[in-house]
């Protein structure tokens, strides 16, 4: 199993409710999975789309993908799923506190009044 990959439990939990798989209105794709990897790969490396790895195929044809399952709210539908799962693998407690200055919270600012003379 590669690093960024789903697990085959992960798919199968996922991919009845992917368009593109067969009996589903439209067309039937070669690989939802391999797709499905080049997402969660290109996030968790956190790079761009350009340097996706070739053995996902085209990056442009991945990208334009990604934003057409966005746009019809694939991606939330999948993630609402996952959600309902309750062995909370997914859920993650920050306790991290950031402070910021007073001013970058709307805070009046003092100026100083120069006298002339």
């Amino acid at each position: 199993m590669r690093r960024y990959a789903l697990r085959d439990d992960q798919w199968d939990r996922i991919k009845d409710f992917l368009p593109g798989r067969a009996g589903h209105v439209g067309v039937t794709v070669k690989d939802n999975r391999r797709f499905v990897d080049a997402v969660i790969y290109r996030y968790r490396a956190g790079i761009p789309w350009r340097d996706l790895p070739e053995r996902f195929g085209d990056w442009k044809a991945v990208h334009m993908r990604f934003s057409r399952w966005a746009k019809s709210g694939v991606w939330r539908r999948t993630f609402e799923l996952l959600a309902t799962d309750t062995d909370n693998e997914y859920a993650t407690i920050d306790s991290t506190i950031v402070r910021a200055h007073q001013h970058s919270a709307g805070a009046q600012k003092k100026t100083a009044k120069i006298k002339r003379s």
